[in-house]
């Protein structure tokens, strides 16, 4: 199937709520695509296809979208899943990163043991937008030693320019839908 086509059938799966979570913002709501089944199988192996037949160690998914959509990719490559949460969410031993939000900093934590030097991950998250949390996550999984082998998104909203802010560390990103606007 061409990108166009693929491209249509999953943005007619993606709900947009207006004004949300504040005036002037275009909500990419991906429930509804998790909610087709049909939508979510082809989003999934559509995230992993360009990497498919590679060794991918772990798949790290960013909270909480990204466990949903990063769970199905780990299973579909027979990789192990790493969570990355906000600060305070997880029980163990942790290492953590500041990263920026359009209206400040927050941080981000995932367990010390999660990734072994030299192992091979892919990021996982719903949406990219401004790029600060995947940029964090990057950082986060370099710092314990992993490669990461790129940044996998259902939704990219361009203008915004986090998918470029990835691919300047170096990481290739794959997105699946772009949208106009914020």
């Amino acid at each position: 199937m061409a990108r166009s086509d693929l491209e249509h059938d999953l943005r007619a799966t993606i709900r947009t709520i207006p004004d949300y979570p504040k005036p002037g913002i275009m909500f990419r709501d991906i429930t509804t695509l998790l909610g087709d089944a049909r939508a979510f199988r082809r989003a999934v192996d559509e995230l992993v296809q360009p990497w498919a037949g590679m060794k991918i160690d772990k798949v790290a998914g960013i909270e909480a979208r990204g466990f949903i959509l990063g769970g199905a990719v780990a299973h579909q490559v027979s990789a192990g899943f790493i969570p990355i949460r906000k600060k305070g969410k997880l029980p163990h031993k942790r290492v953590s990163v500041a990263y920026s939000l359009e209206y400040g900093l927050d941080e981000m934590e995932m367990h010390e043991d999660a990734v072994v030097k030299g192992e091979r991950v892919i990021l996982v998250d719903d949406l990219i937008a401004t790029g600060g949390t995947a940029e964090g996550a990057v950082k986060l999984l370099r710092q314990l030693g992993a490669d990461v082998l790129a940044a996998c998104f259902v939704v990219d909203l361009p203008e915004l320019g986090g998918a470029e802010k990835i691919r300047k560390l170096g990481v290739p990103v794959r997105t699946l839908v772009s949208f106009e606007g914020h």
